[in-house]
């Protein structure tokens, strides 16, 4: 990304608002390293493709109180991580499988909080303390964010893009669903037969909008 002075300031606000505003509501913050040119600017000795904490001793900074968080984008305009395994968890998957996952979720009513990544990731906001069930935890594709990890949210910069909402959590009243809803959805979008349900019920919605 090319950055200008002004927008770097621009962004770094946005970023420190953001990291405020989930810090009030109790979510564990913390500051990441961010893209400059190919590199991740922020912490050295690490080999990073994205988004590490600043802090090695980052989880003994969880729980920091909104105050502290706002200065540490003062300088930076750090990537907003959210450490997984207290408030928030996170199912992770990528974009052909999320997609499928959000149109269950939508036929069945319930509203998840969904972010994705420039990298073509989607992760889906769940209640912590859940583990995957056994089909799920044998596949490849899907990894849960719990105890010791975290995730990057909105408005974290890539390379290539940044960080964005295709669900935000206030569509969700800020309430997160259980684990086992974004499981159940995920186990239904992978049935050969639920996917070929999935693309009819697209093609017929495409059909009907051209019809106005």
């Amino acid at each position: 990304m090319d950055w200008s002075d002004s927008w770097r300031g621009a962004f770094r606000i946005e970023l420190r608002a953001e990291a405020m505003g989930l810090a009030w509501r109790g979510w564990p913050v913390l500051p990441g390293t961010y893209p400059t040119g190919s590199q991740w600017a922020g912490r050295d000795g690490v080999e990073q493709t994205g988004p590490v904490p600043v802090h090695r001793d980052w989880a003994e900074r969880i729980g920091t109180k909104p105050e502290q968080v706002a200065a540490w984008w003062t300088g930076r305009r750090y990537s907003l991580l959210v450490a997984t395994g207290y408030v928030v968890d996170a199912i992770e998957v990528d974009a052909e499988l999320g997609r499928r996952v959000a149109g269950v979720l939508r036929m069945t009513g319930v509203p998840v909080p969904i972010a994705a990544t420039p990298a073509g990731k989607w992760m889906f906001l769940v209640n912590s303390g859940q583990e995957l069930t056994a089909e799920l935890a044998g596949r490849g594709d899907v990894v849960l964010h719990g105890l010791n990890s975290w995730i990057p949210l909105p408005p974290t910069p890539f390379q290539h893009g940044v960080v964005h909402w295709r669900v935000k959590p206030e569509v969700c009243g800020w309430s997160l669903p259980d684990s086992q809803v974004v499981q159940e959805a995920l186990v239904e979008a992978t049935r050969p037969d639920h996917v070929g349900e999935l693309l009819g019920a697209s093609a017929q919605h495409l059909v009907a909008a051209d019809s106005f």
